[in-house]
């Protein structure tokens, strides 16, 4: 499979010695450099999201090992999303500077290697510091999407990328079939067990990378690395400069903070409103994975044909909204997959905005601007465990089924409704992006 390059001067990897270790381009049967393609970034996406998937339900749980009550497991889970979040938003622009320089494919292998450590480590914890030391060395070294973002950039034309990112959202959603619904299985035998498959599943992501995956970045189009536009102040600084982004910002940051509030809430609300464990959650985690594959994967395209990417970004962001409300007035359990269901188009959202700022960067700087969105998604998540867990421990005194249980995502639905306005009046009010996103 060819695919058609970002520049006219792109061209396949030189094959050599490499300064984070590897050569910077994979050799096929033949001896030649392999070209870089969308295949190979979507296998290392999928066993990713599989590794990360596999912890999702259990990971509190853990947790809860080291805690007696409701509102201890809320607060020490507090604590172990924090350090991850924060270690994430200050190495992702540096993660994403060092990609442009050097290749997406080293900094890919160096965040697999740490996501394998980091597994491991957290299987074998026997102190809650151990796990908040872990998940802050994990968020450091981890920054795996957003360079896989720079990956497909690299790869594609302006006009693919939209339906690009919704193939890559479709290996995420993949992964959230298969990783939460195997870890919750695993989880119900050994709390500690998802998370050694997990580890293993990183190294294989590893070997796979090494061995197979192709640089996706010519020698060509490499800039030197900047300390000064490294630091994630600068890269947030940098991505709201962008021509064609503006306040777009404020809408990737509240729907980022809705996002990382539904994934903070979600196992500790379903147990203390429907007494799930770690497989009813696994299963849950396995319908929302269904419904996004389905969306970017299938859906997405003939949309694309139909509508412009800012008609779906503000589609999706409504959808959004409405599948939150959903999810905080649901009474039963059985309501959960209901309201999943309904929220089909809103991961139209996450590919038509990472189009838009995809191709308002310029081709030299994909690492950079995608490490400045992880980064900025990096901040949200530092942000959400903090209003999503404390809002949840406010009501983790109250009866299952209790409507108030739902609190944190009525906060998410009047977030995403308030980017969708955003979103709105910004595409109005900028005709000449709505002439260059048609």
């Amino acid at each position: 499979m060819r695919v058609s390059e970002s520049g006219p001067s792109a061209g396949p990897p030189q094959a050599g010695p490499h300064p984070l270790g590897g050569p910077t381009g994979v050799l096929d049967g033949r001896g030649a450099p392999r070209t870089a393609a969308m295949p190979f970034i979507l296998v290392a996406v999928l066993i990713d999201m599989i590794s990360i998937g596999l912890m999702v339900p259990v990971l509190p749980h853990i947790v809860g090992r080291f805690t007696h009550s409701n509102d201890e497991q809320t607060l020490a889970f507090l604590a172990v999303t924090l350090t991850f979040g924060i270690a994430n938003f200050v190495s992702s622009p540096i993660l994403g500077a060092l990609s442009d320089r050097f290749g997406r494919r080293p900094v890919l292998l160096l965040g697999f290697a740490g996501l394998a450590l980091s597994f491991f480590v957290t299987a074998a914890a026997t102190a809650l510091w151990m796990l908040v030391a872990v998940r802050m060395f994990s968020g450091a070294m981890q920054s795996n999407i957003s360079i896989a973002n720079a990956y497909v950039a690299d790869i594609s034309a302006p006009h693919e990328r939209a339906r690009r990112f919704g193939l890559l959202g479709a290996m995420f959603g993949v992964g959230f079939i298969l990783g939460p619904v195997i870890g919750g299985v695993l989880g119900d035998i050994d709390v500690r067990l998802p998370f050694v498959v997990a580890g293993c599943m990183a190294l294989i992501n590893w070997c796979y990378g090494y061995f197979v995956l192709p640089e996706s970045l010519p020698v060509e189009r490499r800039r030197r690395f900047d300390w000064r536009r490294a630091n994630p102040v600068a890269a947030l600084k940098g991505l709201a400069a962008l021509k064609g982004v503006g306040a777009l910002v404020w809408v990737i940051a509240l729907a980022s903070l809705a996002q990382f509030m539904l994934h903070m809430s979600w196992v500790l609300y379903t147990k203390f409103k429907f007494g799930w464990g770690p497989g009813q959650v696994g299963w849950s985690l396995f319908a929302v994975g269904v419904v996004s594959a389905f969306s970017q994967g299938v859906l997405l395209k003939p949309l694309l044909g139909r509508f412009t990417p800012r008609q779906l970004a503000i589609v999706g962001l409504l959808v959004g909204s409405v599948t939150y409300l959903g999810f905080g007035l649901a009474t039963q359990g059985w309501m959960m997959y209901v309201v999943i269901s309904f929220g089909l188009l809103g991961g139209a959202a996450q590919a038509a905005m990472q189009s838009i700022v995809s191709n308002a960067a310029d081709p030299t700087r994909q690492g950079q601007t995608m490490g400045a969105v992880s980064s900025l998604n990096s901040l949200m998540a530092v942000v959400a465990p903090v209003i999503a867990l404390e809002l949840l421990r406010w009501v983790s005194h109250r009866p299952p089924g209790d409507w108030l249980i739902g609190l944190p995502f009525f906060v998410c639905s009047t977030l995403q409704f308030t980017a969708a306005m955003v979103a709105w009046r910004f595409f109005h009010s900028h005709k000449e992006l709505r002439a260059h996103a048609a």
